[in-house]
């Protein structure tokens, strides 16, 4: 339906262009508006115009509309109306409507997608949580997020490659290192006190049982300077197996898992600096070395290398996305928590002295997850000490419904999960709401099948797109409502895709299922009306299409039966 209609506009606006004596034309741009009684879509590209034309918005919007209507094609408006300050509404004939159902039913999950990404490639980091602990809620929702991007990404055809950067070089790790050796010793019958920053969870002592039950006394006369680099790597690769798998069963899959160690030990921090030295972008001052960020718009200049010759942390964080460009991306967009914000601009001035144009690094910051039990905060783990575990999470409500709740607000707003409310089975819960439209469909189709084993002649035949289908008898309001919100999709497809916003299909989806439970329970499906039938549950199949579409994107089964 947008295609169409831009493409009308674009046409009027090209033979009044000439006239208008301008050199260009602005993008034009296509919104539905709230109240379906000022149409099906409508433009602001008469208001657009009025500061280049120096005319009065709704005089331009005349000439536009006077234009459209000698156009062909444009046939395919009811009507067309100027409303407010210029704003241009388009109705949409009902044939017109119909045909594209028809096309969506012939053509199903092809006709719900476009190919803006051409094959470009993008590079997702997600959670990249210190493996030093389970992964918490806000992980939870993070993956959530990046799972759903990645989804809708690739089917917008962009070439996208999924990555965790592993933290395994830094100081969480030796603490995580010094606390299992601590238990370890404790374990023995030594009087063993945790490191004061170490880590308490539950989770720490089943690790130090592994190093028990497989090497016994042999780091008992020892220290952790002797010991050390063993208790490190043997716990953080033990807590990365359990991310992993955490993350698996989550419905989480990653490319590719880059380690900051490795960086290190392939010189890539070292090579990373001396690219910016060669770029005069490297200073001395203090006895530290200095990468000069504020150029490429950081608020101040940042150490890399201290007075004693360690690096900072921003120094291997330059190395590693120094390595995405050497990768070939297009574009890196990255998913942090909320408290990363300032980090930002440091990140981007790296990747802009390396070359990568500034709006092709973009950031998805994820806000807190407040957990409640019937409106209550819940306490926190037991095992991980600190924090609710999204295991403990998904192995109550389920994975569907927790990724599914992730993503029914904006990442950087604030959402609270209840969990009483998540295992509902009630329009309380978004998740059993859209799910449930799915499911009570598979249930009608089963219903008229059974009619047909009946002997109900001309009754619908399942998938088989030769069954004929009356469609211009889908007239009621409730019906031409459905169809235009089935035909928006591709829409709020695009607009998901462009934006990094996976939320704005799981609102459309919510919408979508409370219009099709709206009409169900307003309109008989099957009938002894054989075309009306046919033509109805021909509707009811384009909203499962688009229902289970939707729903691939976040990542989340649509159930045939529930």
């Amino acid at each position: 339906m947008k295609q169409e209609t831009v493409g009308i506009i674009q046409k009027a606006l090209k033979s009044l262009q000439e006239k208008w004596g301008l050199e260009s034309l602005p993008d034009i741009d296509i919104e539905v508006p709230k109240n379906e009684a000022m149409g099906d879509f409508a433009t602001t590209i008469a208001m657009r115009l009025a500061k280049a034309l120096k005319r009065p918005p709704k005089k331009i919007a005349d000439e536009i509309v006077a234009e459209i209507k000698g156009i062909a094609g444009a046939d395919i408006f009811d009507e067309i109306e100027i409303a407010g300050a210029g704003f241009i509404n388009f109705k949409l004939k009902k044939e017109f409507l119909h045909a594209g159902l028809e096309r969506l039913l012939r053509e199903e999950h092809s006709s719900l997608r476009s190919d803006i990404g051409k094959g470009s490639r993008v590079q997702v980091e997600f959670v990249s949580a210190n493996p030093t602990g389970p992964l918490h809620v806000g992980h939870g929702r993070g993956a959530a997020v990046g799972n759903a991007l990645c989804r809708i990404l690739k089917a917008a055809g962009f070439d996208v490659q999924r990555e965790f950067y592993i933290n395994d070089a830094g100081l969480q790790v030796r603490l995580l290192g010094e606390s299992v050796f601590a238990r370890y010793l404790q374990l023995m019958g030594y009087d063993a006190p945790l490191p004061e920053d170490g880590y308490k969870g539950d989770y720490v002592e089943p690790i130090a049982e592994e190093i028990v039950k497989s090497a016994g006394e042999e780091y008992l006369n020892k220290s952790f300077e002797e010991c050390g680099e063993f208790f490190i790597d043997y716990s953080y690769k033990r807590m990365l197996a359990d991310l992993e798998e955490d993350l698996k069963d989550f419905g989480v899959v990653f490319d590719r898992w880059q380690s900051e160690k490795e960086l290190y030990e392939k010189g890539k921090v070292r090579e990373a600096l001396a690219s910016l030295q060669q770029k005069n972008l490297i200073y001395e001052k203090d006895g530290a070395r200095w990468f000069e960020s504020s150029r490429f718009g950081d608020d101040k200049d940042r150490v890399v290398v201290k007075k004693d010759g360690e690096f900072t942390y921003f120094a291997p964080d330059i190395a590693y996305h120094k390595d995405k460009l050497d990768r070939g991306f297009d574009t890196i967009i990255n998913i942090w928590g909320a408290d990363h914000h300032g980090y930002i601009p440091r990140i981007k001035s790296a990747l802009e002295a390396f070359g990568l144009p500034r709006d092709k690094f973009r950031v998805i910051l994820i806000q807190m997850v407040s957990l409640l039990r019937h409106g209550e905060p819940v306490q926190m783990s037991k095992r991980a000490g600190e924090f609710v575990t999204l295991r403990e999470v998904v192995d109550e409500v389920g994975a569907d419904i927790t990724k599914f709740i992730f993503l029914t607000r904006r990442a950087d707003s604030q959402l609270e999960f209840d969990i009483e409310v998540a295992k509902e089975q009630s329009a309380e819960n978004p998740v059993f709401y859209v799910q449930y439209a799915f499911a009570r469909i598979s249930s009608i189709f089963r219903q008229a099948a059974e009619k047909r084993g009946h002997g109900a002649r001309g009754m619908w035949q399942g998938d088989d797109k030769d069954t004929r289908r009356r469609l211009d008898l889908l007239t009621e309001n409730e019906e031409l409502s459905l169809i235009k919100k089935l035909l928006q999709y591709p829409m709020v497809f695009e607009g998901a895709a462009l934006s990094l916003e996976p939320h704005r299909i799981t609102y459309y989806l919510q919408e979508l299922a409370g219009m099709f439970h709206s009409y169900y329970n307003k309109h008989r499906v099957i009938s002894d009306d054989a075309d009306l039938a046919n033509a109805r549950l021909s509707l009811c199949r384009a909203v499962q299409i688009v229902l289970k579409e939707g729903l691939n994107m976040l990542g989340v089964s649509a159930p045939e039966r529930m």
